[in-house]
Formats: structure tokens, sequence, C-alpha cells
């Protein structure tokens, strides 16, 4: 048994309904894909549930920081809700487009794109170092405004362009890519060679965890040899606690070194609130009304409620895997790591030690990733640099807790841009240095590829 208990006070109530009461769970380590913060729990509610050994205060801001998430900030101070949203954004709170920590999905498509984010940028870049935003717009257009008051920036409209891909025995797989556009723009054109990036919310499992993970572990991951033409390399990015460069490891391409400042740039870029690291409003060039409605005084996410989201997202535990010892998951196991997926999506990282958070300190975790950019290839190109990550490199996304996402969201959509419908689908797309491990997967035995689908189903 493991020294501290890996069923969280909410987790052993789910136990029964999410892994059945007639047979014991397995403490089968390959399935403690968080150490000691994995919890027993394959509902709805698998990515929100609390690590193991919190204290009453950590528990309770644990409590504060949910509530925050899930709640509604609002632009004036006497509508209901948490002040400080706007004056223009994408959405109202963090759970809007992270449903239950998990994914947000883009709609079929049409005239709302939301909760898809497109990010901009013009070529160059900023004093950062990082990408250099649109004059008119900033570096995401906000589809949202204060009604009569400040106009939003845009809208997105998004339509699907399909196809098909084959495996080497003749069954086919459906694509789809994004292609958006644009239409209303207030705020005159944008800027001569603008670079856009849809995005969908990442899913937030194991934040704390990725938090915990030393740089020192991802820069050796960075010096192992090339396997196959694979070798992955950090994201250099700006480090507002620090001032100064650090190694990215949240976000799509990797460009924030640390959950803090990861929370303080989705509040800013994506509901308008300021922080410390982000103080003002997304109100560039001749956006006056916006500039004329914000607030004078402190940021608005406090460092009391700064502190609570981070404590939440923190000490979210990791859902167990599941089906550990099924013949069929273990085979497909074998496949992955023969099919040179798991040079990338790494099985076992070791964090560091975490102050005052016990299940978090040194432990081995299963996050099947290596938290290093990758290029994949044109197919999945945005062209838009950020700091040192290329137009065509992603960081490797972590695969635990993927096989719970249709659950968890409601339905299931993968990679950056929401554009895989399945898992299948979404390896069809990768490219570039995932060349090798995407035709072993389209040229393997039929059997073999279901087994390889059971096991990313089994995370």
């Amino acid at each position: 048994m493991h020294r501290r208990a890996v069923i969280g006070t909410v987790g052993a109530a789910v136990l029964s309904a999410a892994l059945g009461a007639a047979e014991a769970p397995s403490l089968d380590p390959a399935a403690l894909l968080g150490g000691e913060a994995t919890v027993l729990d394959a509902s709805p509610r698998a990515y929100l549930q609390p690590i193991a050994a919190l204290d009453a205060e950590q528990r309770k801001r644990f409590k504060t920081g949910h509530e925050l998430f899930d709640t509604r900030w609002v632009i004036f101070w006497f509508e209901q809700g948490e002040w400080g949203a706007g004056p223009t954004f994408n959405a109202r709170g963090c759970g809007d487009c992270h449903v239950r920590n998990g994914r947000g999905a883009p709609i079929a498509g049409g005239a709302d794109a939301h909760p898809m984010v497109v990010r901009l940028s013009l070529p160059g870049t900023n004093e950062y170092g990082g990408p250099e935003p649109d004059p008119n717009y900033g570096d995401q257009l906000q589809t949202q405004g204060v009604e009569r008051v400040v106009p939003e920036e845009g809208s997105v409209d998004v339509r699907w362009i399909e196809s098909t891909a084959a495996f080497a025995d003749g069954e086919t797989v459906a694509l789809r890519r994004p292609e958006v556009s644009f239409r209303n723009l207030n705020f005159g054109p944008f800027g001569d060679g603008l670079l856009i990036s849809p995005r969908t919310p990442p899913a937030l499992v194991g934040s704390g965890l990725i938090d915990a993970v030393p740089d020192s572990v991802i820069l050796a991951l960075a010096e192992r040899a090339p396997v196959d033409g694979i070798r992955g390399r950090p994201n250099m990015v700006w480090d507002y606690a620090q001032k100064r460069a650090g190694i990215g490891r949240f976000g799509h391409k990797a460009t924030h070194s640390t959950l803090r400042q990861q929370i303080a740039a989705a509040f800013s870029a994506d509901i308008g609130v300021s922080s410390d690291y982000f103080p003002q409003q997304n109100c560039p060039g001749p956006q006056g009304a916006c500039r004329d409605l914000m607030p004078a005084g402190k940021p608005e996410l406090g460092q009391v409620r700064w502190a609570a989201v981070e404590t939440h997202l923190k000490s979210t535990a990791v859902p167990a895997r599941r089906d550990v010892k099924d013949p069929n998951v273990k085979r497909g196991e074998q496949v992955f790591s023969e099919a040179r997926c798991a040079v990338c999506h790494v099985p076992e990282l070791k964090t560091a030690e975490v102050p005052g958070y016990a299940s978090l300190s040194n432990q081995t975790i299963r996050p099947y990733t290596d938290l290093l950019l990758h290029d994949l290839g044109e197919g999945l190109a945005d062209r838009r640099p950020d700091f040192v990550a290329s137009g065509s490199e992603w960081r490797t996304t972590p695969l635990w807790g993927i096989g719970l996402t249709q659950t968890v969201n409601g339905v299931a959509t993968y990679l950056h841009d929401g554009r895989a419908r399945t898992l299948a689908e979404a390896i069809f797309w990768h490219g570039g240095e995932a060349t090798v491990s995407r035709e072993a997967f389209r040229t393997m035995a039929k059997e073999d590829r279901a087994a390889l689908l059971r096991f990313l189903e089994s995370l």
C-alpha cells in the first residue's frame, strides 16, 4: 500500500458508482496516473475531486476557488456576480469554457465559435519576445462587449472543411479542419500580415502536478538523443514573477511557465479581469470607449481570489486509469510504445517538493507528455510563432484523463482547435516529427489499432 491514501474524500463517495462496488479497485502503480494525487472517480465529476491530505485551510481555499472558477464575472458593481469582467471579453467565467475542468468544444460551425477563441498577432515579437499584438485588436479577438456602451471587437465564423483518410486495409476515417473568418469588425482592418490561431480550451486535469515538474526534468528530456527524427525542445517564455525567461509548460504551445501565470493570462485574455501580471484591460489602439470604462485602482483579480483559484487547480486530483490488466489494454500500451508514441507522450515524470502539498511532492506521475515542443507538420500548423515555438510546433498534450473526455464534457473533441472528434482522427492529423507514429498507426493490423485506442481510452 502507498504511504498515503489515494482515494480523496469525495472520490470515496463515488467509488462504487465509478468503478463498481463488486470488485476491489486495483492499486497497480500503472493506474495511479497522479501518484498519490490520484482519485478513483470515473464519473462526470472526475476532474473536480481534491487530492488527499489537504489541510483545513487548503480545503477551504479549494472550495472557494472552485466556486470562483464557476462563477459569473460581471462588468458593473451592481450586477449579480463577481465584479471585474470586461469591458471586452470572450466568456463570463472559467467554467463557460472549461466545463467541469474539461476541454472546451467548438460548435459545429456558423456565426458563433464559442468557446473557440482566435489568437491574433503580426509578424515580429513584443517586448517580452512573444507574439506582436494587432494594433487595433490586441492578441485575441474579443467577441463580447457592453451593450450600447462598449462594442465587441468582432465576430468569428467557423466553416469545417471535410476530408477522409484511409488505413492501409482500406477502412476510412473522416477528418475536418476549421476555416475561420471574421465579420462585424468594429475597429477597422487588421494589421498587415495578420497571423491567426483558433484555439479551444484544454482540460485542466493534473495542473498542480504539471506545475511541480522541475525544469531539470524537462531539460533532460530535451537533451535525449533523437529517435526516428523525433526531438523536442522547451519553449522559452516570459516569466512574469521572475521577470526573466522561463521554461513554458502550460498552454497549447507551452507559453506560460507556471500555473499561477496561466491563470492570470486566462483571466485577462478571456474574461477581461486584470491582475498584477496583466494590469491593463484589452483596450488597444482605437478602442476609446473601452478605455473609458476601465476601472481605477487595484487589479480586479486580487491576491486572495487569485490564490483560491490556484489552490483549486493545483489541488485537483487525476482520475485513475481503468482496466489496467485488460489484455487488449496491455497490448495497446505495447503498440503505443512500438509506434514511437511514447517518445513524445512520455509515460512517467517526477515531481519536485511542493511545500505544504504532500500529495504533489516527489511523485512518480504518468501524464504521458514530455512538456516539450514538437513539429507536427503542415496539417496542424497555425503558422503563428509564439516565443520560440514555430507555427508548426505544439506542446505534447498530456494524455491522462483523455479517456473520460466524453463522460466529463458530454462531447469529445481533441487537438488545439477541437477539429478531431475521435482519437483515431487526432492521430491521423499528426505529421512532421510524428509522421512515423501516424504511419505506424495507419498501417498496423486492425486489432492492433483497436488495442491502441483501447489503451488511450483507459487513461
